[in-house]
């Protein structure tokens, strides 16, 4: 991590005004992505500097822009990802795509503000630090596992187990009851999690399955498990990479590469490409229909160094999420 292990300076800015089209928020919590990481170390740098993080937003409309007509003050929402963008089936992948807390100012804040198209309403099922991580973790992990093309009975595996791995294994198991789940994780403790939240298989990241799955979903930031599960999945089997930049450490490995134990008979690759407005809207209902619970753990806003630091030590079980107000 840059600027040794404090990358982030807790300050005092004015509160912002949103534009015509956008409402004021008032933040009670923002989960703590590994995104932010890759901002932070330069893998998908903000545009400009400073700007703050936080992408996993919660938080209450205390002001609307005069174009707002949806939203009304009091409501809760919660922003992702995407900011803003064309508002068009390919949002994602537009041009016009602008990144919460990267492009724009996001969550680690008391306020923020978000085109009221890009706010959404948070079931009341959930409570605030818990909703957090279904704006990305929960919704990118949904988008990863349309991507699949999962049909019920085949057999999912998950590569890598936080934030985003332990919501994808809730929402399987509603959407894909008779569907068989693997995890593959580094750590011990990721794998008895993963079984206490009733994954079929937990295994090192190089481990054989039981079987070979139909489909697997990567969320590591390392190049090994793509090699890995590559070589363990079935034939026909897909591979959907759910990481927004990989890092470098172990890049070489990617030489090693076999076309005849890798990729033949008929082995896809996808890769997931940031969120759109109805992946996260969508996402919301089946979480809350679902009763999918995140574990979190919570720090307060002026410990979100420490939060960062756990994260990239690979300390998590779940997501960490940050707590700005009640």
């Amino acid at each position: 991590m840059s600027q040794a292990a404090m990358p982030l300076s807790l300050v005092d800015i004015p509160r912002p005004d949103p534009a015509r089209d956008e409402v004021l928020i008032r933040v009670s919590a923002c989960g703590v992505c590994h995104t932010e990481l890759d901002e932070i170390e330069g893998r998908t740098p903000p545009p400009t500097l400073p700007v703050i993080p936080g992408h996993e937003v919660i938080g209450r409309v205390i002001e609307l822009g005069e174009m707002v007509s949806r939203l009304r003050i009091g409501d809760r929402v919660g922003v992702g990802w995407i900011f803003s963008s064309s508002g068009g089936a390919g949002e994602n992948i537009d041009d016009e795509f602008v990144a919460t807390g990267r492009d724009a100012n996001g969550g680690y804040a008391e306020y923020m503000t978000v085109p009221e198209d890009y706010a959404y309403c948070i079931p009341e099922f959930f409570e605030n630090c818990e909703a957090a991580p279904l704006l990305c973790a929960g919704s990118v992990g949904y988008r990863a596992l349309k991507l699949t093309q999962l049909e019920n009975g085949e057999i999912l595996g998950l590569t890598g187990f936080g934030g985003s791995g332990h919501l994808v294994l809730q929402t399987a198991r509603y959407l894909y009851p008779s569907s068989p789940v693997y995890v593959f994780a580094r750590n011990s403790e990721e794998r008895k999690f993963a079984l206490s939240l009733g994954a079929d298989w937990a295994g090192d990241t190089g481990d054989a399955p039981p079987k070979a799955p139909h489909a697997i979903i990567d969320t590591t930031p390392a190049w090994y498990p793509v090699i890995s599960s590559l070589e363990c999945l079935r034939p026909g089997g897909r591979l959907v990479i759910n990481a927004i930049r990989k890092e470098d450490a172990d890049k070489s490995l990617m030489a090693s590469i076999s076309y005849e134990d890798h990729l033949w008979k008929e082995k896809s690759l996808r890769t997931v490409a940031n969120i759109t407005g109805d992946d996260i809207s969508t996402f919301l209902k089946i979480a809350a229909e679902a009763g999918i619970r995140p574990e979190v753990q919570v720090y307060p806003l002026e410990d979100a160094n420490i939060a960062l630091q756990e994260l990239r030590a690979g300390n998590v079980r779940g997501a960490k999420v940050l707590r700005i107000s009640d």
